[in-house]
């Protein structure tokens, strides 16, 4: 994961779609380390002592570690990986990690007449701020591509961008009104998901995986890939591939700009093993999807 923040300009415009994305971030917090970041703007920043309350409505996802949540509305909750926590307008909070394990957390900051109306029917509630969803893919899918358009900001964002926003509203709302987490998969596995996920660009591997989560690996394998269908090692390749095509969409990156993010041993090793799992090298997948663009790219 590489940290990452952004605090938006909302136009009038984009105000009057109903839904703003008004910040979007990902942190990974190491154990002992000072949280939150001091250097995040005066009006979101905070002390533990002193706690925080927010004209802004915002969405965290904690997808490793553990830590603690408290706020006036609803005193405090311990938090797990795969827990959602939603930050109310007015309502004093204050949430840490914990020192011996850190975490990782994904969010988004919400206005707008849209969130508003969820919150006063009932849909979301003040007083239960945080939902345990476990691994979601299409919650963090959500989270992911509305940080990712949040670095280019390009025209017309701020819909597309509400959008995901409320997608993952609802799906966080169906899987808790349904009780759709998925407890009959294995907690490991749960959690080996979300590493995964989160380490996409980092030196990471099963192996590592398997440490972080206090497992033998032989056993961990065996499990991952009864669950999956795939090995861990091959499942994280996947996930690799996936995004390398979602970059290689954008013709300013060059393709040994994409190999490098991702950590890929090596250029050569990384359209060797593109080729092997989409048939095409990554030149070739470029020119296809940006055939009739008018881009020229010889990268």
């Amino acid at each position: 994961m590489n940290n990452y923040y952004k605090y938006l300009p909302i136009s009038d415009e984009d105000a009057r779609w109903g839904l703003s994305v008004v910040n979007a971030g990902c942190t990974r917090v190491k154990p002992d380390s000072c949280y939150p970041v001091p250097d995040h703007p005066g009006h979101h920043n905070f002390n533990w002592k002193k706690g925080r309350v927010l004209n802004e409505y915002q969405i965290i996802y904690i997808t490793a570690g553990k830590g603690v949540f408290e706020s006036d509305s609803a005193g405090i909750v311990d938090i797990r990986a795969g827990t959602i926590i939603i930050l109310y307008p007015g309502d004093r909070h204050r949430y840490k990690p914990s020192a011996h394990t850190g975490w990782d957390e994904y969010w988004i900051g919400l206005k707008g007449e849209i969130m508003d109306r969820l919150v006063s029917n009932g849909f979301f509630k003040q007083e239960y701020p945080c939902l345990f969803i476990g691994f979601n893919e299409k919650v963090f899918n959500n989270l992911h591509y509305i940080i990712e358009q949040t670095k280019t900001e390009n025209p017309g964002y701020q819909p597309d961008v509400s959008g995901a926003a409320l997608s993952l509203l609802g799906s966080c709302h169906a899987i808790v009104r349904q009780g759709a987490v998925a407890f009959d998969i294995n907690p490991v596995i749960h959690k080996a998901l979300l590493l995964f996920r989160s380490n996409i660009n980092e030196d990471f591997s099963p192996e590592t995986a398997a440490d972080q989560l206090q497992v033998g690996y032989s056993w961990f394998r065996k499990v991952f890939k009864a669950h999956t269908g795939l090995s861990p090692g091959q499942y994280f390749i996947q996930l690799k591939i996936e995004r390398a095509k979602n970059l290689l969409s954008d013709p300013s990156l060059s393709t040994k700009w994409v190999a490098n993010d991702l950590r890929f041993a090596s250029y050569f090793y990384f359209c060797r093993l593109f080729k092997s799992r989409t048939g095409m090298t990554p030149l070739e997948y470029r020119k296809r999807i940006n055939k009739g663009s008018g881009f020229q790219s010889d990268r």
